[in-house]
């Protein structure tokens, strides 16, 4: 018995010693040197997590000299893994640096936009960012102008409809951006996948993103128009979101490559005489929510 406990005590010094030489050999590194010596706990304590604060050290290196984001080396970008003391024990964890502080800081404002389907670059759009040497957009850009100027006041929303890629798309997201830096809400659909979704989410959560999107305070419909045509689209989801906000006094804006007219036969399906009484409940709510404005620009895309 007591040569096994020799034995033991022999291979514990020893693998002392291995552990005292790789952490005196990793002190020679000077971000690791520096990490360390922050940190209140003995050489011995220290020592047991060598490799792991050898990974920090890199990391911590990198940190030091870096200027932006976007130069970020460590693994996960605007986060650095380092070591942290709790309750008296070493531990380790991923923190947030300076610079992805100020990012998240900067893009608060999207918390306020839920969207659907709707490109991540389009949430960085702004007024300020809208070219506006094309005459053919004064009446769009006046008409967001007023709108933003005004908000509160029982506003309609805008059917802005024209060509493909003109910015339509842009223009409203940029305006609902504006008004999600003051903290108002905003639902942003692309109607033709919302549409698909939603059908597919039966047994699921159809109803709560539903309910979500009918009583958002500022609500996108995009490229309404551009879906196929059901009478289930048309009839059980469209027509009753129009209705609740028409109701409830809710601004709604739409996209569309469609003017009223074509909108309308888009809607009639078939063109049975009672598609065609539907098609056109659903244009006058439209008509009664929006003021309508064309778009003819340059494609953009």
């Amino acid at each position: 018995m007591r040569q096994i406990k020799d034995k033991l005590k022999y291979q514990g010094n020893k693998l002392e010693e291995q552990l005292s030489i790789a952490y005196d050999e990793a002190l020679k590194n000077e971000s690791f040197f520096e990490l360390v010596s922050n940190l209140p706990l003995s050489k011995k304590e220290l020592m047991k997590y060598t490799s792991r604060l050898e990974e920090c050290a890199e990391e911590y290196g990198h940190c030091k000299n870096c200027k932006s984001i976007l130069e970020c080396q460590n693994k996960m970008r605007g986060l650095a893994y380092l070591p942290c003391i709790l309750e008296n024990i070493l531990s380790f964890e991923y923190q947030v640096c300076k610079y992805k502080k100020q990012l998240d800081e900067k893009s608060k404002y999207k918390e306020n936009m839920q969207t659907f389907e709707i490109p991540d670059e389009l949430l960085n759009a702004s007024m300020k960012n809208i070219d506006t040497t094309d005459k053919n957009r004064y009446p769009a850009i006046k008409w967001l102008q007023s709108f933003l100027k005004n908000y509160g006041t029982n506003q309609k929303g805008l059917y802005l409809y024209g060509n493909y890629g003109s910015g339509k798309s842009f223009f409203i997201v940029a305006m609902l951006t504006e008004l999600a830096r003051k903290n108002i809400k905003s639902a942003l659909i692309f109607w033709p996948e919302f549409l698909r979704d939603l059908k597919a989410s039966f047994g699921t959560d159809f109803k709560e993103k539903y309910e979500a999107v009918k009583k958002a305070p500022l609500l996108l419909i995009d490229d309404i128009g551009a879906e196929v045509t059901t009478e289930w689209g048309r009839d059980e989801i469209l027509c009753p979101l129009l209705q609740y906000r028409m109701d409830a006094k809710l601004p709604t804006f739409f996209t569309s490559n469609l003017d009223m007219k074509l909108l309308e036969e888009h809607f009639s399906c078939g063109k049975k005489s009672i598609d065609v009484v539907k098609a056109g409940r659903i244009i006058s709510r439209i008509e009664q929510l929006t003021d309508q404005i064309e778009m003819i620009s340059v494609n953009r895309r």
